[in-house]
């Protein structure tokens, strides 16, 4: 099982990481990607991916950092993404949900990345809250130009996925999907399980039984889980394709049998 987005660098672990990850380890959980968020968690990320052979990366500025971008932070950004083991540019986006950095500069920071991730051909990890409207006709002008991406956490409805499916992204489902009358089950149900990527985003979004604790990665469990009961399939059917799906996106692996 893969955790396709957490945060295993955040402060939030700085006490018990390395015990997190072996859980997640012990649970079946195989390979993780964490994700960048502004400049210093990338530069941590990158320090993950060395340490850990399970770790994955994507490094970029998150919309609430967006105001701290510039030429010397985008010049570290271009030097992480030549790191082996950084296989995204993320996680990049709109929030106008907190707007903690003006929606001009989260709308132009947000197109500086995407054409970064089309120069270095890599896929791009996308946030978007109170903002897809805006967010997918950002992403339109680069979609075909980019080798995929995922809209994490989706926050849509089942028409808007299908926008993003079309692009030809992925939709990330999280513990979101195991909320009470959660417009994410709505769409994790409809949608081809081929298109589904599933995260923890730890240390957010706990899935039940465990909502409002530390979310980790040992718990996408449970967001496998509920998408197999969703769509009345195997969990092992579930764990296969949307690993498959991952390391297709992100390229962690060369080939696939079966």
């Amino acid at each position: 099982m893969i955790d396709s987005h957490c945060h295993l660098d955040f402060k939030d672990f700085n006490n018990n990481r390395l015990e997190i990850i072996e859980s997640a380890l012990v649970s079946g959980v195989h390979t993780f990607v964490n994700i960048g968020a502004d400049l210093a968690s990338s530069k941590r990320t990158t320090k993950l991916t060395e340490e850990f052979d399970c770790i994955y990366g994507t490094v970029g500025i998150h919309p609430h950092d967006a105001k701290t971008y510039n030429k010397n932070v985008e010049d570290e950004i271009y030097r992480l993404l030549d790191k082996k083991k950084i296989v995204g540019v993320g996680e990049i986006g709109l929030d106008y949900y907190r707007d903690l950095s003006p929606r001009d500069i989260q709308k132009d920071v947000f197109r500086k990345q995407l054409e970064i991730a089309v120069e270095k051909n890599l896929p791009v990890v996308i946030h978007t809250r109170d903002s897809f409207e805006e967010s997918i006709e950002i992403v339109k002008d680069y979609a075909f130009q980019l080798p995929g991406g995922v809209f994490h956490c989706f926050p849509g409805t089942v028409d808007e996925a299908y926008e993003v499916i079309d692009l030809g992204f992925h939709i990330g489902i999280g513990g979101v999907v195991t909320f009470p009358k959660a417009t994410m089950a709505l769409v994790a149900e409809e949608i081809p399980l081929e298109n589904i990527l599933i995260e923890t985003d730890c240390p957010y979004l706990a899935p039940v039984p465990f909502r409002g604790k530390q979310n980790q990665p040992a718990y996408v469990k449970y967001v496998a889980e509920k998408v197999a009961d969703l769509k009345k399939i195997k969990l092992a059917e579930v764990e296969k394709i949307t690993d498959r799906n991952c390391q297709k996106l992100f390229r962690l692996v060369e080939t696939f049998g079966g």
